[in-house]
């Protein structure tokens, strides 16, 4: 029986959890990989870093690296489709104090694929072994690697780019169970998972329709991954990494917000990021009877200060 007592083994890094929060664009900012860890989630993923974002130093790029030691362990994800700027971009966040850079091979998101990165390196193998030996040869921390069951549904090719990644020195995988052209539709082919687990020593992380802990706790017992990813299913959702769950009253889910919000408040520019931090919030609130008005008003707001009233105004009236 798989737990979340169950520790993983990164090379020397030691996860005390198998759950891990994966890297989210948009969403896994400092102060939602703090909220995460503070809920159980054994390691918690940046946003996509882009590669040349960072070695030309982009504004943008450059405010993604903010972390603290409250966090750790932590990994920070790159991407890029150049081995020689990969090496560069992997040298300068080595140098942070961060524990893992994981490099991003799935994405399936079109201006990420156009240029070569994300999913559309499962089918360039040979380039994606010489950008996971660039930056391995750089990083002082160990390397992992993110990618799908393959490209379409006659051309997965999991196993084998598992395999290629190990052997260009990456120490864990992580395999979204859909393929390139599934995107995020459809559903997890969890068998390839567990291919991948058969065919490679290192660490395997299994992603893709782990909507709960009791998920993941299921995809640990049919596939023998190692452990598991969790990602959209935890926005709104930090209970994920937990046996007990999300709250099913809205006093319950505000407690988890109010965290959130304090977090955002020390850790996040509120003025800047207000509508990312509205898409946020406003994720705690589905599915609950009378969480829709509330979420309407969330939306309306016009600066964090209204926001952030609001929502304790809304613990008042659900204790009350």
């Amino acid at each position: 029986m798989y737990s979340t007592l169950q520790t993983v083994q990164i090379g020397p890094l030691t996860l005390t959890s198998p759950f891990l929060l994966a890297p989210l664009a948009g969403y896994t900012d400092l102060a939602c990989r703090l909220l995460c860890r503070e809920y159980g989630a054994g390691l918690c993923f940046s946003e996509m870093i882009s590669c040349h974002g960072l070695v030309f130093r982009q504004k943008n790029t450059l405010a993604m690296l903010a972390t603290v030691a409250a966090e750790r362990p932590v990994a920070f994800q790159l991407f890029g489709a150049e081995p020689e700027i990969m090496g560069e971009a992997a040298a300068i966040l080595t140098e942070l104090p961060i524990d893992l850079i994981d490099i991003n091979m799935g994405c399936p998101v079109k201006k990420v694929t156009r240029k070569g990165a994300g999913a559309a390196l499962m089918g360039e193998p040979r380039l994606a072994a010489r950008i996971i030996e660039a930056v391995c040869r750089q990083a002082k921390i160990p390397v992992s690697v993110k990618f799908r069951s393959g490209l379409n549904e006659t051309t997965k090719n999991a196993p084998e780019f598992a395999r290629m990644a190990q052997e260009s020195g990456a120490a864990m995988v992580t395999v979204h169970g859909r393929t390139w052209s599934q995107g995020f539709s459809g559903r997890a082919d969890w068998r390839m998972i567990a291919e991948v687990k058969k065919s490679v020593a290192i660490p395997v992380v299994g992603n893709g329709d782990v909507a709960s802990y009791q998920d993941g706790l299921a995809m640990m017992e049919q596939t023998g991954c190692d452990g598991v990813m969790v990602g959209r299913a935890a926005l709104g959702n930090p209970w994920v990494f937990q046996a007990s769950g999300r709250p099913e009253t809205v006093a319950g889910r505000l407690v988890g917000l109010q965290r959130h919000l304090d977090l955002i408040a020390t850790h996040l520019e509120t003025i800047k990021n207000l509508p990312r931090i509205k898409n946020q919030v406003g994720r705690y609130l589905k599915g609950l009877a009378g969480g829709s008005a509330i979420r309407a008003r969330i939306y309306n707001c016009r600066t964090f200060s209204e926001l952030s009233d609001l929502v304790n105004e809304s613990i008042g009236h659900a204790a009350g």
